[in-house]
C-alpha cells in the first residue's frame, strides 16, 4: 500500500528531477546555440514544394526570412539533456547504493528502458535528416533522407518497441475509459505501430517558433501526471526530465526564435510519447491529449486527399497552423492558442484517463 510518505517522496522525485533537467538544459544552452551560429547549422533555402511535388510559393513567402537565419538542431538540447539526467543519475545510484542517488534513479527495465532506447534511435534519425538537409544531401532534392526512408526506419523502431511490450512485458489488454480492459490479443502489436507512425507523422507541428515545444510540454505534462497517479514513478521522472528540457527550450524559443527544434527533436519526442502512451495504459485518450497533433496530421491527409481527388485545396497552406499563418495571425498569436488548447486538452484527456482508476 502506497502511504503518504511514499507519495511526498515521489513527487519530490519527479519534481525534483524535472527542475534538474530545467537547470542543465538552460546551462548548456549557451554552449550548444554558440556551435549551431559558428557552423551555420540552417537551412540554405526554404522549402519551395509539397511531399506531392506541387508548388509552395506561398509557404515560402512567409518563411523566407525565418527558415534561412535560424539554425536547426533545437532539439540536440532536449534529448541529449535528457539522456544526461537519466545516466548520471543511474550511474551514482549504482555507485552510491541506497543512497539519495538510489531513490532518485528512474532508468528500471519494466518502465524506462523502452523510452529511453526510443528517444536515442529516433532523435539519432532527426539529427541524421538535419544534417543532410542542412548540408543539402540525402534523397531529396533540397537535401534530407527521402520520406520513404524515413518511416521504414521509424516503423522498425516501432516493431521493436511492440514485440517489447507484447512478448517481455506481455500486455495483451488496453484501457477504455468507462468501460475496463479490453483484451486485443496479438492486435495489440499492429495498434501499437499504428499509433507510433501516426505520431511520427505529426512532427509537421514543428513550424512556428515555440509551437512544438509547447504542445508537446502539455502532452508529457498530461501522461506524467497519469503515471503518477498509476504509481508508475519512474515513467511519471522520464515524462518530468522530458518537460524539464522542453521548458528550457521554451525559454529560448520565446520570439524571435534562436533556435528551431528540428527533426532532432521531434522524431525522438512523437515516438517516446507513443511509448509513454501504452506503458501507462492510457492510449485510448491519445486523441484527447494530442487533439493539436492529430489536427496537425489530419489537415495534412485531408489537403492531400482534396488535391489528389478534387482538384483543389482545403486549407491555404497544410498544416492547419500554415493555414492559420497564411490567413493573416501573427505566428505568435497561432502559437499561444495552439498551446491553449493544448493544455485544455492534456488536462481534460488526463481526467478521462484516471476514470474508474
Amino acid at each position: 500500500m502506497v502511504t503518504t510518505a511514499d507519495t511526498v517522496v515521489s513527487a519530490i522525485k519527479v519534481f525534483g528531477l524535472l527542475a534538474a533537467s530545467f537547470t542543465a538544459a538552460v546551462l548548456w544552452t549557451p554552449l550548444l546555440t554558440r556551435h549551431l551560429y559558428k557552423y551555420k547549422m540552417w537551412r540554405k533555402d526554404v522549402r519551395t514544394t509539397s511531399p506531392d511535388g506541387t508548388k509552395t510559393p506561398l509557404f515560402a513567402a512567409l518563411h523566407k526570412d525565418r527558415e534561412t537565419r535560424v539554425p536547426r538542431l533545437g532539439g540536440v538540447l532536449i534529448w541529449v539533456t535528457t539522456l544526461g539526467v537519466a545516466l548520471v543519475v543511474w550511474l551514482m545510484a549504482a555507485w552510491l547504493d541506497g543512497s539519495f542517488w538510489g531513490k532518485a534513479n528512474f532508468v528500471s527495465r519494466n518502465q524506462t528502458w523502452l523510452p529511453l532506447a526510443v528517444l536515442l534511435a529516433a532523435s539519432l534519425v532527426g539529427l541524421a535528416d538535419d544534417l543532410t538537409q542542412i548540408w543539402r544531401r540525402g534523397g531529396t532534392a533540397s537535401g534530407g533522407i527521402a520520406f520513404t526512408q524515413r518511416l521504414a526506419v521509424i516503423f522498425l523502431i516501432a516493431l521493436v518497441g511492440a514485440w517489447w511490450f507484447y512478448f517481455k512485458l506481455d500486455w495483451r489488454t488496453i484501457y477504455i475509459p468507462g468501460y475496463g480492459d479490453l483484451f486485443i490479443g496479438l492486435w495489440y502489436i499492429p495498434l501499437f505501430v499504428g499509433v507510433m507512425i501516426v505520431l511520427f507523422s505529426s512532427s509537421i507541428v514543428d513550424g512556428l517558433d515555440g509551437l512544438a515545444g509547447g504542445v508537446f510540454g502539455a502532452a508529457f505534462a498530461a501522461y506524467g501526471g497519469i503515471a503518477f497517479f498509476r504509481g508508475q514513478v519512474d515513467v511519471a521522472a522520464f515524462c518530468g526530465v522530458v518537460l524539464g528540457a522542453i521548458l528550457a527550450f521554451l525559454w529560448f524559443n520565446i520570439p524571435p526564435a534562436r533556435f528551431y527544434m528540428g527533426e532532432s527533436g521531434i522524431f525522438g519526442l512523437t515516438t517516446s510519447l507513443a511509448v509513454v502512451a501504452f506503458l501507462t495504459d492510457s492510449v485510448a485518450v491519445l486523441p484527447v491529449i494530442g487533439i493539436v497533433l492529430m489536427g496537425e496530421v489530419a489537415s495534412d491527409i485531408i489537403q492531400f486527399a482534396s488535391k489528389r481527388f478534387r482538384g483543389k485545396k482545403v486549407f491555404l497552406i497544410a498544416p492547419i497552423h500554415h493555414h492559420f499563418e497564411a490567413m493573416g495571425w501573427p505566428a505568435y498569436k497561432v502559437t499561444m492558442r495552439f498551446w491553449i488548447i493544448s493544455v485544455v486538452a492534456a488536462i481534460l484527456g488526463m481526467a478521462i484517463a484516471l476514470i474508474g482508476r
